[in-house]
């Protein structure tokens, strides 16, 4: 017997359990687009952009991005199928079980990632209400605390996450936040100066929009696992749309003027002990614990992936994956490994380029399984925007890679589509 929304990753929902509206993928998206590392992610636009260009990258790359992130929900939604196991339908059963691999090894590092940020933002929220030698100041406590409940919320699935947990309350305690957060900024900061005071050039445009468009593509290898939980294309598309862009676009944004107007020094401690100065902490300290959803999100999915692979109990695999994002948060030297994890993760844009095209124009939506092991003409396409990716970014860095990588893996799947 499975626990509520942990299906089989190699099957389709059933009809009578795609439960979820489009409320609840608003809830779940606006959650997934507000977090720490999107505020930081804001922070790293500010010095080379400033004010104006920051929030103008941020709005083109977030409303680009959150276009393809809610197509791909739709495939999820059309197929009933998690995001890996939908792949073979594009790839071949053979052709998907390597991005299903490569989607396991980087979802656990972000999940370790994301226990260490939440884990180095309540050590500095603890250090500053208490004492630095204070017990809620102590990292591997608070690496312990939200490994347990980043797994726990893995474990329960995405189904009793989003109807008992984020619909109800979350969401609200999200919006009270980010609406806390905008007031203490309007209310202490000088915009007038701020917006027309430029950047100081060292960040192109080109690469602000294609760091802004990142967060939303980052959720490409994930969407499926929880829109095939959806009832209608047009609800999952709408839903997760206006939440991501909505909650993305605000925090990102915070981000930036954070960072311009109380932390220009640009680091990661004084942004943030900027934001736990608003409102004695409260809002940030509710930032902080919707960030252990993003890793509810990482492991679940990481779980849902190594089904497809290994055809375990998705339970269990979330129970095992928990505890090694715990372990590696811990104790291993992760500096190396997040370059590991920026390689992998650029075969993923132009991957759901290909798997776009294939499903909206070659396959017309169509959920037939394919017999071959290996698609080679998807496959190929796939290849060449991996290809272009690298290209771009080692020798035309200042135009950015993702977009245009995605859209030439797409037209490639096209060309080879039409000669089936």
């Amino acid at each position: 017997m499975n626990v509520p929304g942990l299906y089989s990753p190699d099957s389709a929902v059933p009809a009578d359990q795609r439960v979820f509206g489009a409320r609840d993928l608003f809830s779940l998206w606006f959650s997934l687009g507000i977090g720490l590392m999107v505020l930081q992610t804001g922070a790293l636009l500010a010095p080379g952009l400033g004010l104006s260009g920051g929030l103008l990258a941020i709005f083109l790359g977030t409303l680009v991005g959150v276009a393809l992130l809610a197509s791909v929900g739709v495939i999820g939604c059309d197929t009933g199928l998690s995001s890996m196991a939908a792949l073979k339908l594009s790839l071949g059963s053979r052709g998907a079980l390597l991005p299903a691999l490569l989607n396991v090894l980087q979802l656990i590092g972000w999940g370790a990632f994301e226990i260490i940020v939440m884990r180095d933002a309540a050590s500095l929220l603890g250090a500053r209400a208490f004492s630095d030698a204070s017990v809620f100041s102590n990292p591997l406590l608070w690496t312990l605390f939200f490994g347990v409940l980043a797994t726990l919320l893995a474990v329960s699935g995405p189904l009793t996450f989003v109807r008992k947990v984020l619909r109800k309350w979350g969401i609200w305690l999200l919006l009270a936040a980010c609406l806390w957060l905008t007031w203490n900024l309007f209310s202490k900061a000088d915009l007038g100066a701020l917006w027309a005071q430029k950047g100081d050039g060292s960040l192109p445009l080109a690469v602000g929009f294609d760091i802004a468009i990142a967060m939303p593509l980052s959720w490409l290898p994930l969407i499926a696992d929880y829109s095939r939980f959806g009832k209608r294309a047009k609800k999952v598309f709408g839903g997760t749309a206006a939440g991501f862009f909505l909650g993305n676009v605000w925090l990102m944004s915070l981000g930036v003027a954070y960072t311009l107007a109380f932390a220009p020094s640009g680091e990661v401690n004084a942004l943030l002990l900027a934001l736990a100065g608003a409102g004695l902490g409260i809002p940030l300290l509710l930032i902080l614990l919707d960030e252990s959803e993003n890793a509810f999100a990482d492991i679940h999915s990481a779980a849902v992936s190594g089904g497809v692979l290994w055809r375990l109990k998705v339970e269990h695999l979330a129970l095992v994956i928990g505890v090694i994002c715990t372990l590696i948060a811990c104790f291993a030297p992760l500096a190396q490994y997040q370059n590991f994890l920026l390689l992998i993760g650029s075969v993923f844009a132009p991957l759901f380029g290909v798997v776009l095209v294939d499903h909206f124009l070659v396959r017309k939506r169509s959920a037939q399984v394919t017999t071959a092991l290996f698609c080679w003409p998807a496959l190929l396409a796939w290849a060449g925007g991996v290809s272009t990716y690298h290209l771009l970014a080692n020798v035309y860095p200042d135009v950015g890679a993702t977009l245009p990588a995605l859209v030439l893996a797409g037209v490639l799947q096209w060309a080879f589509g039409r000669r089936r």
